[in-house]
């Protein structure tokens, strides 16, 4: 009887124990009607319902597990998709926004997988906008697609400091060209550098107020798209964005630098002020201005302004509209995904549905 006692004392030991867990999913459905001109060289106009709306529709998974000695596991599934079709988008990918697992405590959150880089995490308070059919990702289509496959990243905040960094083996495994699609999955032998990518953000956060700054390499490959067709050839980002709030309203200036160093060398700059004004609880008023400037290059600036209105927690409609200066060597589009002749200013305006959930 004793011995049997011990054995099942022993086997209680042995027993793990399991930490509270849950799993939920979420996700935004987002299309409607988009308008612009000047699409052709003969003046033609767009009108219909475009594969890129407003704001990017997505669904995904995620979970956590309570580990004990305030350590949790999470992971984290997320899709990006086409409401107009249905069609996958971020590569064609299954889950090509996120794919990620890791551990959060005390001194910070370690994440493998891909994930979204620390220009992602800098910019995003500080653009009113976001990422939207009319946004300053019409000038660098990484901004909006900032992630990284096979990704270790790390976050932690202390007393309203933020750090945070990612390493990629392999910046982006999905092709073959597309702006979260360029063929460089690196991890490659005998080519230790190709495709690899680094990101590292410093955050300071008050009640009303933020500062961020960012710096993003990412180098390119053998048969990546171009112009990074090779592992010598880097692209480089650094960024300061900041935000402040004033009652209702909320203002977000920016600047992003970024130097091409491929088989010509090619720098920009891109600098935006926005204002997002709640004007009642159902109805905010966003405008926001765009200054893209691409030495002995390109010029434009993105003219923008959207009203949105709650139907619900969940649901609400809005119009965008939006104006495009370009310079004369400049055929930047209005729309994310249209087309514009060189030199030509462009109008475009959307009427759209949103809803969470």
């Amino acid at each position: 009887m004793r011995k049997c006692a011990v054995m099942a004392g022993i086997a209680l030991i042995a027993i793990p124990t399991h930490g509270q867990g849950s799993v939920s999913m979420y996700g935004l459905v987002d299309t409607g009607v988009s308008y612009y001109d000047r699409a052709t060289a003969a003046g033609g106009t767009f009108l219909g319902v475009p594969s890129l709306p407003g704001m990017p529709s997505r669904f995904g998974f995620r979970g956590s597990e309570e580990l004990g000695g305030d350590l949790k596991a999470f992971f984290v599934l997320e899709n990006g998709f086409a409401a107009n079709d249905g069609s996958l988008s971020d590569g064609g990918r299954l889950f090509g926004r996120l794919a990620n697992l890791g551990v959060v405590g005390p001194y910070g959150t370690l994440t493998l997988g891909r994930q979204a880089t620390m220009t992602m995490l800098a910019l995003g308070k500080a653009d009113v906008l976001g990422p939207s059919i009319h946004s300053m990702g019409n000038f660098d289509t990484y901004l909006p697609n900032a992630h990284s496959d096979n990704a270790i990243g790390y976050l932690g905040t202390f007393q309203g400091v933020t750090v945070g960094a990612t390493y990629s083996f392999g910046r982006d495994a999905a092709g073959p060209d597309g702006p979260s699609a360029t063929n460089c999955p690196g991890e490659v032998a005998g080519d230790f550098i190709a495709c690899r990518q680094y990101t590292a953000m410093l955050a300071y956060d008050a009640e009303s107020f933020r500062v961020a700054g960012a710096y993003d390499v990412m180098r390119g490959g053998p048969g990546a798209s171009a112009p990074l067709t090779s592992s010598a050839y880097v692209d480089t980002r650094m960024l300061l964005g900041s935000y402040a709030q004033f009652g209702p309203t909320k203002i977000g200036v920016g600047w992003v630098r970024r130097n091409t160093a491929a088989a010509t060398h090619v720098q920009s700059d891109l600098v935006f002020v926005g204002s997002a004004w709640s004007a009642t609880p159902a109805l905010t008023i966003d405008t926001q201005v765009s200054r893209y400037v691409q030495r002995r290059e390109a010029a434009a600036t993105l003219l923008v302004a959207r009203a949105d209105y709650h139907l619900s927690i969940r649901t609400k409609v809005y119009l965008s509209v939006g104006y495009m200066f370009n310079g004369q060597l400049a055929a930047f589009p209005v729309a994310s995904g249209g087309t514009v002749i060189t030199g030509a200013n462009q109008f475009g305006t959307m009427l759209a549905l949103q809803q969470r959930f």
